[in-house]
Parts: structure tokens; sequence; C-alpha cells
């Protein structure tokens, strides 16, 4: 189950705008690590500098933890953008904080979790952005091989495909977003950073993003 907070989602998205965490560039594309072009790119961490809209998504992930997943016992941040805003969130919300690695530290003890998960322990994992899911329920099956069990995951921003819903529901992870691609478009058009045409371009990028141009 994918879910969008509805309450969150526009205010959400506006002041990532705001602050340039998500861009949109219609004329000259961004290419992301897999090699994708997109009119879009999001960078979340940049909230982490604004202390008040910090605090406003900190707020707010802890409110959808807490109405979704109330018998959450310890909060996981997804390595490496999950971790600062997964910390504050385990911290608002009085809960044993971990951070899950994409793969086992090179040197030392080897950790792919750091922290003390403790066995059976229920754990909600923290992103900050998803796109396909790949590497967030990479995460959450570390969890759970670890001996915890990922009951859910909350997560920023999330451009909507449906290979991460699919994903997600494969997985048996429910997925619980502030915002999302659509509410982000809603606010673009509103504060004038698109126009109706522009914004007719950017939808047809999530139609195929592997193959869009």
């Amino acid at each position: 189950m994918v879910k969008v907070e509805t309450e969150t989602a526009g205010p959400v998205a506006s002041r990532l705008l705001q602050v340039g965490a998500i861009k949109i560039n219609h004329k000259q594309p961004f290419t992301w690590s897999s090699g994708w072009k997109s009119p879009i790119y999001c960078d979340n961490r940049l909230a982490l500098s604004y202390p008040i809209i910090r605090s406003y998504i900190k707020e707010k992930l802890a409110q959808v933890i807490q109405q979704n997943f109330e018998k959450a016992e310890c909060i996981a941040g997804v390595a490496t953008a999950g971790i600062p805003q997964g910390a504050l969130v385990a911290d608002l919300l009085g809960l044993p904080f971990i951070y899950v690695r994409p793969k086992p530290k090179e040197h030392g003890m080897g950790n792919l979790i750091e922290g003390k998960l403790e066995k059976n322990s229920r754990v909600v994992l923290v992103e900050d952005l998803i796109s396909t899911g790949g590497s967030s329920l990479k995460a959450a099956q570390a969890v759970q091989e670890a001996g915890g069990k990922p009951i859910g995951m909350a997560a920023i921003f999330t451009y909507g495909f449906e290979t991460a819903e699919r994903n997600f529901n494969d997985a048996k992870i429910p997925l619980v977003c502030l915002s999302d691609f659509n509410h982000l478009l809603i606010e673009a058009v509103k504060s004038q950073y698109l126009d109706e045409s522009q914004l007719i371009y950017v939808k047809s990028w999530r139609l195929d993003p592997a193959n869009w141009k």
C-alpha cells in the first residue's frame, strides 16, 4: 500500500520548491545516476539547512508515523539522505535510531546496519525520496535479515511511479509519503514556476521516464 498524505502534500511540495530542494527545468533536463533524463531533480537534503522547514518536515513525518505505525519501536534512516531525517524524527518520538548502509562497511566491523537493533523490534524506515523503491526496500530487507520487523516506511516525496507501488505491494511494506509528483505540479503552476504548456511537457515525463527525451 502506497499512501500520500493529502493534508501535507501541497504544503510540503511548496516548501521544497521554495528552497530549491526540488528543481524543474523543462528546457535542459537533468541526468539521474540511472542515466534517465528528467525535467525534475529532487535533493531534499537542502531542506535541512532551513530550520523552520526542517522542523515542519520532521513534525509531519513524526505525525504520519504515529498515525499509521503506532506500534513502532525503532526508527531506521536509509543512507544517506534518510539518515538525518530519521534521526530528527526518532529524537522527536523518543525512539531508538539506527541507519542502514547501501552495502556493508568495508573496514572495522563491516556493519550494514549501524546502531543497536533489538531482535523482533518493530521498525519504521525513513526515506527522503522514493523513485522505484529498489534501494529503500533493500534497506527494509536488511532490517528483516538482522532480526528486526520492518512494519512500514515514511518518506518526504515520491515520484509516484507505478513500479514503486508494485514493488512496495509485492514486499508488503506500507509506504506513506508527505508529498508527490502530482501535488508538486499543482504547486508549481500556482507559484508560476510552470505555465500550462510547460506543465503538459513535464507531465509527459512520468508516462515513460526511462525513454523520455
